[in-house]
């Protein structure tokens, strides 16, 4: 991101830079080794940073830590031109919207997402090059993730057959678990692609991101002082998260901003249940007759 927007120069999202404050205990022992994993993340870096962690006084990291709420994740405190403080931590803006977060001020947050409706560009849009040409293709999508296997080969099989039975062009996507590991993550996506199941997020860091950005999207809100109870968006993004946690899985059809999402007993036994509600699919689209069927059980 910040190589494409310091493309052009004179363009407004160009007009800042960043330095990186490298936050060490000073308790940890500083060897050949860690000098060197240091100077390599510096050459890496095509940004400013701090010559080296113990230049920086103790009173710095305390003020970073205990002002700036600096954990063990990384943060992107922002500041304008002044040095007046802007943003606590701008990258959940970066996440959801890249560089169009710029200046990533409360107000420019804000205005973002009243531009937001609840769909399948909002939640995974950015994510995959497929789901651009799928959205417009007008195809019904269909994101999954969880980690039991048996239950995704079941489920895959019973939304295959349901999509056949209505002639929908469905394409069904694998995005992971958000605490899943790399090896975990590519275990499950070998056993999806070696038996042609569906598609899936092939990069841990694609399954990564997805989870971080919808993160970052609550994150957001609620720093918005948004609640389940008066925001609508931040409900879904609960749900979606909390569905997250259950072991076994989870799936959301969709089409455009028509969106029906469920855990993975319900989904698939809605999706059993097809010749029960098939006949509110004629009279209305595929993913409100499977919404009203959730919304039933």
């Amino acid at each position: 991101m910040y190589t494409q927007s310091h493309q052009d120069p004179v363009s407004v999202e160009s007009q800042y830079d960043v330095v990186w404050i490298p936050v060490v205990d000073k308790s940890t022992e500083w060897n050949e080794a860690r000098q060197q994993l240091f100077k390599n993340h510096q050459l890496n870096m095509p940004w400013y940073s701090v010559y080296h962690p113990f230049l920086i006084n103790p009173a710095v990291f305390i003020y970073i830590q205990e002002v700036r709420h600096l954990n063990k994740k990384p943060i992107l405190v922002v500041l304008d031109p002044q040095g007046k403080l802007v943003s606590n931590n701008a990258f959940h803006m970066l996440w959801i919207w890249g560089m169009q977060g710029f200046p990533f001020t409360r107000a420019r947050e804000a205005e973002l997402w009243k531009q937001q409706t609840w769909g399948i560009k909002l939640l995974a849009d950015s994510i995959n090059e497929d789901i651009s040409n799928w959205i417009k293709e007008e195809n019904y999508i269909c994101l999954y993730g969880g980690e039991n296997i048996d239950w995704i080969r079941e489920f895959i099989a019973t939304a295959r057959k349901v999509a056949e039975a209505t002639s929908i062009p469905l394409q069904i996507l694998y995005v992971g678990k958000s605490n899943s590991n790399e090896e975990q993550v590519r275990k499950i996506v070998d056993t999806i692609t070696v038996e042609k199941l569906s598609h899936s997020l092939q990069e841990y860091h694609q399954v990564w991101f997805f989870w971080q950005r919808l993160e970052s999207m609550w994150h957001s809100k609620t720093q918005l002082g948004c609640t389940v109870e008066n925001d609508p968006l931040l409900l879904e993004i609960n749900t979606l998260l909390s569905f997250d946690k259950n072991h076994e899985g989870w799936a959301v059809f969709c089409r455009g901003t028509t969106m029906a999402v469920a855990k993975s007993e319900t989904i698939l036994q809605s999706l059993k249940d097809f010749d029960s509600w098939k006949t509110h699919v004629e009279d209305k689209d595929f993913v409100t007759a499977l919404n009203h069927h959730l919304n039933q059980l």
